[in-house]
């Protein structure tokens, strides 16, 4: 149990390279879609997009994706309630 605590995980470079250069792209593709016309349509093709540049940033950069079940279950739930919050404060803008 206690080697299994210490035992590390170490990404090689080619693949945060490989990363850096997707977030990069997604990066580009935002700036592209922000200045297209697609109306409301715009921000939730960059909500997405900010989605996965986050996911992709947690999984690789901060380590998560080798992490257990309990600290991915423990992430899960915060982003839920934390998007629960912001839909709430959404709907209460939405409904003045």
């Amino acid at each position: 149990m206690a080697a299994e605590q210490n035992e590390q995980h170490i990404v090689s470079y080619g693949k945060l390279i490989a990363v850096w250069a997707v977030l990069l792209a997604l990066t580009s593709l935002t700036v592209w879609i922000s200045r297209l016309h697609l109306g409301v349509n715009r921000v939730w093709g960059s909500l997405a997009i900010a989605s996965c540049k986050g996911g992709l940033v947690i999984a690789f950069f901060m380590h998560m994706r080798y992490e257990g079940r309990l600290l991915r279950w423990v992430l899960f739930v915060t982003l839920a309630t934390l998007s629960i919050f912001i839909g709430v404060t959404f709907f209460d803008v939405l409904y003045r």
